[in-house]
C-alpha cells in the first residue's frame, strides 16, 4: 500500500483528495480525482480495509452526496507510521523464516533421514539435473531468487535461456528476483535483459537472503555455500510446511523488490531528465519541479511518466531506487 502516498496512483489520488476535503462521498471523490465512481468505490473499500480511511456519518440533504456514505482520511502521520510498522513486521517474519531454514539445514546436514521432505544434493551434475527437472515439471509458474556468486558459464546461461523460452512458450510464467549487483555482472545482466524482453517478470532487491527456485507449489531448491569444502550444495524440498514457508518468503520479497522493465537496460539520460529524477527522489511534486526547472506542469508530468516507464517503476519511490542503482542520479 506504499502507493497511497503517490499522488499519481489511484489510491494516492483518492487519499490526497480526502486529506484536503474531509467527509467526502464517492461521487464527490470521483469528481475531484477524475476517476470513475466504480474505481473510487473499489479504492475506498480497499483503503478502509487497511485502516487508511474511515466511514463517517451518512450525508443527508446535500445534492452532491445525498444518501451516500462519506469518508474521512486517517492523519497522514498515522498512515506513514502504520506502513512502516507493517514493513518492519514483514522483515521480522523473513528473519524468523531464515532462522528456521538455517536450523533445518544444519539438522539435515547431520541426518537427512529425519526430514523426509528434504534432500541434500552436492554433486554438480545432479544439481543441474534437479534444476532442469524443476522447470520441466512446472505447469503454471517458476519463482526464482538469484543471488551472487554468479558461477554459471556463458554456455550454461545459453542453455538456460533455451529452456526458459521453451517453458514460457508452453505457458509457464517466470517471476525472478535478482540481487541488485546483477547490473554489474557482464554475463548475468545481459541474460536477465534478454529474458525480461522475452516476457520474464523480473525485480531487483539490494540483498536477498537466499538463492531459491520454486516450481508451482510442488518442488523447491535452495542453493547454499557448502560448509566443509569449496562450492555449493542444493536442498531439494518437496511439498511440506517448509516449502510453503519458502513460497511465503518469495512473495514477501517480491512485494519489496523493484520492477525491471524490458526497455530499462540503457544507462544514459539527458541532463534535464537527470534533474527531474533528482527532484523526484527528494520528494518534490510536479508543480515544484516545474517551478524549479522553468517548465510547464504538463511537460513535467509527461517526462515523469516516461521515466517511470523506462525504469519499470509503478511509483516515485521505486523510480528513485532504480535510478540510483543505474547511476542515473
Amino acid at each position: 500500500m506504499h502507493d497511497v502516498l503517490d499522488p499519481h496512483s489511484d489510491r494516492g489520488r483518492v487519499y490526497r483528495s480526502l486529506v484536503g476535503h474531509p467527509r467526502e462521498p464517492v461521487g464527490g471523490l470521483a469528481a475531484r480525482t477524475g476517476l470513475s465512481a466504480a474505481v473510487v468505490r473499489a479504492v475506498v473499500e480497499e483503503l478502509a480495509a487497511h485502516d487508511i480511511i474511515v466511514r463517517t456519518d451518512t450525508r443527508h440533504g446535500e445534492a452532491s452526496g445525498a444518501g451516500e456514505t462519506s469518508w474521512e482520511a486517517i492523519p497522514p502521520t498515522e498512515v506513514v507510521e502504520n506502513l512502516l510498522q507493517r514493513e518492519a513486521a514483514a522483515q521480522s517474519t523473513l528473519r524468523r523464516t531464515g532462522t528456521e531454514l538455517e536450523r533445518l539445514y544444519r539438522f539435515a546436514r547431520r541426518d537427512a533421514g529425519h526430514y523426509g521432505a528434504l534432500e541434500v544434493v552436492e554433486e554438480s551434475a545432479r544439481r543441474m539435473a534437479v534444476s532442469r527437472q524443476l522447470q520441466h515439471t512446472a505447469g503454471q509458474q517458476i519463482r526464482v531468487i538469484d543471488v551472487p556468486p554468479y558461477t554459471g558459464t556463458s554456455e550454461h546461461y545459453r542453455e538456460q535461456e533455451v529452456l526458459q523460452r521453451e517453458r514460457m512458450a508452453a505457458g509457464v510464467a517466470y517471476r525472478s528476483i535478482y540481487h541488485g549487483s546483477v547490473f554489474d555482472d557482464p554475463v548475468a545482466w545481459p541474460n536477465m535483459a534478454r529474458m525480461v524482453e522475452a516476457g520474464e517478470q523480473a525485480r531487483t532487491l539490494d540483498d536477498p537472503p537466499l538463492k531459491l527456485a520454486i516450481s508451482d507449489g510442488d518442488l523447491a531448491v535452495v542453493t547454499l555455500p557448502a560448509d566443509d569444502h569449496l562450492g555449493v550444495v542444493s536442498l531439494v524440498i518437496r511439498p511440506s510446511s517448509l516449502l510453503q514457508a519458502l513460497a511465503n518468503v518469495f512473495e514477501s520479497l517480491w512485494r519489496l523488490a523493484v520492477p525491471v522493465s524490458a526497455g530499462g537496460s540503457g544507462t544514459q539520460i539527458d541532463a534535464r531528465d537527470r534533474q527531474i529524477l533528482t527532484l523526484m527522489a527528494s520528494g518534490a511534486t510536479d508543480d515544484a519541479i516545474a517551478r524549479h526547472l522553468g517548465l510547464s506542469r504538463r511537460t513535467v508530468v509527461r517526462r515523469v511518466s516516461t521515466l517511470l516507464a523506462a525504469l519499470g517503476a509503478s511509483n516515485r519511490f521505486q523510480a528513485g531506487v532504480q535510478a540510483a542503482r543505474r547511476d542515473w542520479l
